[in-house]
C-alpha cells in the first residue's frame, strides 16, 4: 500500500474535508490519528476507518493552543510511536463585515486556523527532522486573494500561505516537504452558500443549481491530491501551492512580481502619474467584483459631473 508503515495527523477530521482526508490516508495503508473537538464525530470517523480495516486513534482536542496542538501530535507518539504525515486542516468562520467584526471574532479564526497549523507543525518537526522524513500538507482558501465578509479567515489562509512556504524552505535539508492545498468542497461551510444560490435562483424563477454547479464538489474529490502528496513519490514537490475542484487541477502562482518598468534615476510622484497606467499598471488585477464596484462609481460620478455642468 502507498503509505504502509506511515503514521499520519488530520486536525479537523470529525467531518468535511478532514474526514474525506483521514479515511484517504487510511485506505492507502497510513495509521490516523483522527482529531476534532466533537467526540462524538471522531468516534464516528474512527469507527469508519477501523471498519473498513484500517488503523485510527481518536484525539479530541482544540489546536488553537501551543498546548493543543502538542496534545495532538503526542497522541500520534504515544500510540504509533512517530509521525509521519501532518495535515493541518482545522478552520472555523466567523464572517461578518470589517465594521462589525469583534476582536474576538478576529482572534479565533486566527487561533484555529493560522495558529492551530504553527502549534501542530511546531510540535510535530522535531520528530519528522530526527526521522529525516516527512510530509506536512497545509490548507488555505481561495480567500488569500480576497474574500467578504471574512477580514479574519483571509488574514488566517494568508497566514496559513505564508507559512508554508517559509516551512519548505527552512525543512527541505532534512526530508521534510510542506505543501498547501485548495478545494471549494461541499462542508459546512459551504453549504450555506450553496443554500443561498438555490435559493435566489427560485425567487427568479430559475432551475435551482446543484452543488457542481457552482464549482463546488464532494469532500472525496479533493482527497486523492493528499494522499499523493503524503507518498515518497511526491519527494521533489515542496513549496507548492496546489488547487484542487473536481477535475480541475492547477498550480496557483506564489506572491511575485508579473511585471516591471525601470525609471532611471529611481521613480518620482510626476513619473508614478505619467508612466504607472501605461507601464506595470498594464497588468493590474482587481480582487474580486473590485472593478465592478469601481466601473459603477465612476459611472455614477460622471453622470453626477455631467448633470452639475449642465444646470
Amino acid at each position: 500500500m502507498l503509505l504502509e508503515g506511515k503514521v499520519a495527523v488530520v486536525t479537523g477530521s470529525g467531518a468535511g474535508l478532514g474526514r474525506a482526508y483521514a479515511l484517504a490516508l487510511a485506505k492507502a495503508g497510513a495509521k490516523v490519528v483522527v482529531n476534532a473537538r466533537t467526540a462524538n464525530d471522531v468516534a464516528q470517523v474512527v469507527a469508519e476507518i477501523e471498519t473498513a480495516g484500517g488503523t485510527a486513534e481518536r484525539c479530541i482536542s482544540s489546536v488553537a493552543s501551543m498546548e493543543g496542538g502538542r496534545q495532538t501530535i503526542q497522541t500520534a507518539i504515544d500510540k504509533f510511536g512517530r509521525i509521519d504525515i501532518l495535515v493541518n486542516n482545522a478552520g472555523i468562520t466567523r464572517p461578518k463585515l470589517l465594521t462589525e467584526m469583534t476582536e474576538q471574532d478576529f482572534d479565533d479564526v486566527i487561533a484555529t486556523n493560522l495558529k492551530g497549523t504553527f502549534a501542530c507543525t511546531k510540535h510535530a518537526v522535531p520528530y519528522m527532522i530526527e526521522q529525516k522524513w516527512g510530509r506536512i500538507i497545509n490548507v488555505a482558501s481561495g480567500a488569500v486573494r480576497g474574500v467578504v465578509p471574512q477580514t479574519n479567515y483571509a488574514a488566517s489562509k494568508g497566514g496559513v500561505l505564508s507559512m508554508s512556504l517559509t516551512w519548505a524552505l527552512e525543512l527541505a535539508k532534512y526530508g521534510i516537504t510542506c505543501n498547501v492545498i485548495r478545494t471549494h468542497a461541499r462542508t459546512r461551510m459551504t453549504e450555506r452558500s450553496i443554500e443561498q444560490a438555490r435559493q435566489a435562483a427560485l425567487e427568479r424563477h430559475e432551475q435551482p443549481p446543484t452543488a457542481s454547479d457552482l464549482g463546488i464538489y464532494e469532500p472525496e474529490s479533493a482527497a486523492p491530491l493528499v494522499v499523493f502528496l503524503a507518498s515518497d513519490q511526491a519527494c521533489k514537490i515542496n513549496g507548492q501551492f496546489i488547487s484542487i475542484d473536481g477535475p480541475r487541477l492547477a498550480i496557483c502562482a506564489h506572491t511575485r512580481p508579473v511585471v516591471s518598468a525601470i525609471s532611471p534615476g529611481g521613480w518620482t510622484v510626476e513619473h508614478l502619474l505619467e508612466d504607472f497606467k501605461t507601464t506595470v499598471g498594464t497588468q493590474l488585477e482587481s480582487p474580486g467584483n473590485f472593478q465592478k464596484i469601481f466601473d459603477g462609481v465612476a459611472s455614477i460620478t460622471r453622470q453626477a459631473t455631467r448633470t452639475t455642468e449642465g444646470r
